[in-house]
């Protein structure tokens, strides 16, 4: 079975919400494709598990009167080269309009004022034409190949209404005959029409900033030590292993791990957390991070598209150009939306011509109708608020996988939370050793030897507690998911875990978990030898978190392998009033699938590796602390800064999200619904119409930026 490969297409050519959905429609019928196409970005994600391939993509595209790329840093660049040439060449063209223009709609001035100047009609005509022909080419050509492929998009709605009006002015001027002529009404339609389109390119182009800046951020070279000898090279040069230098003042070029130095490293561009960093030898660094005030000398572990940079930016490419499940209407509704009004326009001019028998009154009303109706604030109502969105979020180091896991986190009532590593530090320390027989660095061998083989936080603890000892050798290593290990030293048969799992009972127990440590007891053949106390410091924004999180009426659930008696105490320092103790990880899945069968929606915090199965079983999995492709890749929201109240802030960045959503849809659905009755009933002319038209989009755009605004607290 083929593996189904996901590709990104850069789309040329789009002009509203009807084009994005009919070239959806027209690639999804590809065998064995699913495609998702972003009017904002311009952008289209095709999903590849059939037969068709990326010529087919290609092809159909271009039937449709698009042009279709696949993204790479080469496209990028050209890309940005291509727009800017377009809008510096649509700018020169609106001043042109301007120009010829402004004599047509002044001369209504006049009129206004009780005057009745009037320009000769055939100096109107001459100018009106290059406005109607030249400047307004683009939506010609635009509703042919829109009407080609099979749909109709707005510039069908604007080429036919000024068209009309042309028309009509022309043959009135040609025929000299006693009519009022319209041709100030199509050429300001279209000079207003291309004056929105350069409004909207400019602040959709701001949408997109947040990626360009994480973009921008990456280091082109980097100062590779090799033989001995350090020069520059290009990053992209670099492999996993090669020895790199990162002087004071300059930024981190791959992920890598500090071999020696020290120094203070601002990781604030990855994280949002402002404080630096302190980075000594066996410390983590991230590319495009500042370094301070020392030198560090590292070694690459993640390099090109493996670094925590690369996946942050895929990941918000991947969520910009993502729909949220709120979009199918719109998109139902932009599919069916051009015709429905070219339908009104013409019941509009046949309802004034029967009633009032003025035709040119009624040709001026269906003009109207066209020029007012604007499927575009529809089609960027939604991915506008997302692309803000998900760039604030990456901002302040919240990752969104998609759309749709922005839009469920809004809707969270019930959080569970895994104890280690999410509420504590996940830095266990051995507090205590209570020596039962033998000594104390004899136990400690012992137990230290065990855990060897084992990847528990509590074996780490024991094996730092253990450093500088020699070891012993085990035979027969056994671990058990959540309760102990066993083996054999020297012949003993030595367990050591969970003191129920071992059926040791011993009053000292019950007065260390009363602390909130985690004990554990070393055995031999059921003879007790010692008990280990280890403790995990809370993190200091725990109990912070909860705070925040209950006054948003979210329900948190901590869970945990500990034992009844220590959960109950970080519970009660964090403020959670709903412990479930003693749950192996395998049994954490099923625990969470308890809490949905109240029918409420659950999200599950954790490190993103040891909690899988519950992230998995989760409405909404949210991964705290990313320091991998894995983590970033196994949940719906990825928490770069490894804090609770980074989950507060994830849900408030939703709410805040949707919130726009609604307001975008709400403006958008009730100008048309307003605008096009008005129209229709003769309560605007055609140059009102166009300019209201031009700029609704350009108010949602505007009103999505307003997303900006929005900062994780402090």
């Amino acid at each position: 079975m083929t593996t189904p490969q996901v590709i990104e297409f850069s789309i040329t050519g789009m002009h509203c919400a009807s084009c994005s959905a009919r070239l959806e429609k027209s690639l999804s019928a590809l065998p064995g494709v699913e495609a998702n196409v972003n009017l904002a970005t311009a952008r289209a994600r095709v999903r590849f598990a059939g037969e068709a391939q990326v010529d087919d993509v290609v092809a159909v595209a271009a039937k449709g009167g698009f042009s279709a790329k696949i993204v790479d840093a080469h496209t990028r660049d050209e890309e940005k080269a291509r727009k800017a040439q377009e809008a510096l060449t649509e700018t020169r063209l609106f001043w042109i309009a301007v120009v010829l223009t402004f004599p047509l709609v002044a001369q209504m001035a006049f009129m206004f004022g009780g005057s009745h100047a009037e320009l000769p009609r055939w100096l109107q005509l001459m100018l009106a034409t290059p406005v109607q022909f030249w400047i307004g080419w683009r939506f010609y050509r635009g509703a042919f190949t829109s009407l080609r492929g099979g749909g109709a998009n707005m510039d069908v709605l604007v080429a036919l209404g000024t068209s009309i009006a042309w028309g009509f002015s022309t043959a009135v001027t040609l025929q000299g005959l006693q009519q009022h002529v319209y041709f100030e009404a199509g050429a300001a339609v279209i000079t207003l029409v291309f004056l929105g389109k350069i409004l909207e390119r400019r602040a959709t182009a701001k949408t997109s900033e947040a990626i360009e800046a994480l973009i921008r951020l990456q280091p082109k070279t980097a100062r590779v030590e090799r033989d001995g000898v350090v020069s520059e090279v290009p990053v992209d040069s670099l492999m996993p292993g090669d020895v790199f230098i990162v002087r004071p003042g300059e930024s981190v070029p791959v992920d890598g791990e500090v071999i020696d130095g020290q120094s203070s490293v601002n990781e604030a561009m990855l994280t949002g957390e402002s404080m630096p960093v302190k980075k000594l030898a066996g410390a983590a660094v991230f590319a495009a991070t500042a370094n301070a005030d020392g030198m560090l000398r590292c070694r690459a572990t993640g390099v090109g598209e493996h670094t925590l940079l690369a996946g942050i930016i895929r990941l918000v490419g991947e969520a910009q150009g993502s729909k949220a499940p709120v979009q199918r209407l719109v998109d139902r509704i932009a599919a069916i939306f051009v015709p429905v009004v070219c339908l009104l326009a013409l019941a509009t001019l046949l309802g004034w011509w029967w009633l009032g028998g003025d035709f040119a009154a009624a040709l001026v009303n269906a003009v109207a109708v066209l020029v007012i109706a604007c499927p575009c604030a529809l089609g960027l109502a939604t991915p506008t608020a997302i692309m803000v969105g998900t760039g604030q979020g990456a901002k302040a180091g919240i990752l969104v996988r998609n759309a749709e896991a922005l839009e469920r986190a809004e809707k969270i009532a019930v959080l569970a939370v895994d104890k280690t590593g999410t509420l504590t530090l996940g830095k266990p320390q051995v507090t205590d050793i209570i020596v039962v027989e033998g000594d104390a660095n004899s136990v400690l061998g012992l137990a230290a030897a065990l855990e060897l083989g084992s990847e528990h936080p509590l074996a780490r603890a024991i094996l730092e507690k253990a450093a500088g000892l020699t070891l012993p050798n085990v035979e027969g290593f056994l671990a058990k998911a959540g309760q102990g290990v066993e083996g054999k030293v020297d012949g003993r048969l030595l367990r050591l875990g969970a003191p129920d799992w071992l059926g040791v009972e011993d009053e000292r127990i019950a007065v260390l978990q009363a602390e909130g440590k985690t004990v554990v007891a070393l055995v031999e053949d059921g003879r007790l030898l010692a008990l280990f106390a280890i403790a995990d410091a809370l993190r200091p924004g725990s109990r912070r978190a909860v705070e925040r999180l209950r006054q948003r009426g979210i329900r948190v659930v901590m869970l945990t392998g500990d034992n009844a008696a220590t959960a109950a105490v970080i519970a009660r320092a964090v403020g959670i009033d709903e412990v479930r103790a003693g749950i192996l990880p395998g049994d954490k899945a099923a625990a969470i699938n308890e809490l949905k069968a109240g029918g409420a929606l659950v999200a599950m915090a954790g490190d993103g590796i040891n909690d899988a199965p519950a992230l998995a079983a989760a409405d909404v999995s949210l991964a705290l602390g990313a320091g991998s492709d894995a983590a970033i890749e196994v949940a719906d929201l990825t928490l770069i800064r490894n804090d609770l109240n980074s989950v507060v802030d994830a849900i408030d960045l939703s709410r805040a999200t949707l919130k726009k959503i609604r307001h975008n849809l709400a403006y958008a659905f009730g100008y048309n619904v307003l605008a096009i009755p008005l129209a229709a009933f003769g309560f605007l002319n055609p140059v009102l119409a166009g300019a209201a038209m031009a700029l609704s989009s350009v108010s949602v755009v505007t009103s999505s930026l307003l997303l900006r605004r929005w900062k994780a607290a402090k």
